[in-house]
């Protein structure tokens, strides 16, 4: 690739990325109060909601509830903020999830996990307010964020946390995982974090019949999931009886879905995929509309800037 063409693609890339900074949620609601805040972190766990256009709460649509990746150390809500927004536009009530980390609480894996189900079993008990169908909840979840959407449907003995009803269910309805780290055996991610309980919380490891039909992203250059283990998740999950839809990308490293990472390209494609699935599950109607979306989110960003250009000619014009 020349050096024109790379600044063509950084210059497209800036573009994507500072407009899609700009689309907010439209509520927080707290769901869960907990202790060991540390600085500015504080003891309320809230929901990023992103609704419809006009949504009427009488009537019920399908959600998803994303949960951010950072190794269970870090990281941020925002991370979905494109595809919550994207759904909305779709006609769901989509939702970016907050939880306890290593660097926000001094939280241990088991403690996210126990966020992950608050967070799903508060969706689905509040489904109607919200104005969700709470048969229709997809969980999703990028890297460890992958890994506590998968483990909060499938994990389900250990790790509820005392203040949960536990009549009301954290399994999901389907699963949306961009390259989850869905095994954390002594082969796996984080082994080292979990050895004392992995067999309770790896996803890998609790495989079962009714494991929610699900969608797996991920690239061929990830250090952190090798294909093996891609394609070990994949048999197992159908040896099951489990549908699980596995796309893998060639030459793309671990957290390429990500618009500031892999681009707009593999942003496009991932989220085609996605809303494909979810038609397949009646969760949607339709084709993707993604690559209008996207196209028509730039186009805004992009015109203030054509203006102020036609303007700085017609001033060169008259001097």
């Amino acid at each position: 690739m020349t050096k024109t063409m790379l600044v063509a693609v950084a210059v497209m890339l800036s573009l994507y990325t500072n407009a899609f900074e700009k689309l907010a949620f439209d509520k927080t609601i707290p769901y869960k109060q907990v202790a060991g805040a540390k600085e500015a972190a504080g003891n309320t766990l809230t929901l990023e909601v992103f609704l419809p256009k006009n949504h009427d709460p009488s009537k019920r649509v399908p959600c998803a509830v994303f949960f951010f990746g950072g190794g269970w150390s870090g990281g941020s809500t925002s991370q979905f903020h494109l595809q919550a927004k994207y759904l909305a536009s779709r006609g769901m009530v989509a939702i970016c999830a907050d939880y306890r980390t290593k660097k926000s609480h001094d939280a241990q894996p088991f403690q996210c996990l126990e966020d992950a189900k608050s967070a799903v079993r508060y969706v689905r008990a509040h489904a109607a307010e919200l104005g969700i169908d709470p048969d229709k909840i997809a969980a999703g979840g990028g890297s460890a964020g992958g890994h506590l959407a998968a483990a909060s449907s499938m994990c389900l003995e250990k790790f509820n946390a005392p203040t949960d009803d536990m009549n009301v269910s954290p399994v999901a309805n389907a699963l949306l995982l961009f390259n989850p780290v869905y095994d954390n055996g002594p082969e796996g991610y984080g082994h080292e974090r979990v050895a004392e309980y992995y067999k309770d919380i790896s996803p890998m490891h609790n495989i079962r019949s009714g494991t929610p039909p699900t969608i797996v992203f991920f690239g061929d250059h990830d250090v952190h999931v090798p294909v093996a283990t891609v394609e070990k998740y994949k048999a197992l999950m159908e040896q099951a009886g489990s549908r699980c839809e596995t796309f893998v990308y060639k030459d793309q490293t671990h957290g390429f879905f990500n618009l500031k990472k892999g681009g707009p390209e593999m942003f496009i494609q991932t989220v085609t995929e996605m809303d494909r699935f979810l038609v397949s599950l009646g969760f949607l109607e339709g084709e993707p509309t993604i690559k209008e979306w996207t196209a028509s989110n730039t186009a805004q960003e992009a015109a203030p800037e054509k203006k102020q250009s036609k303007k700085k000619k017609q001033r060169k014009k008259k001097s």
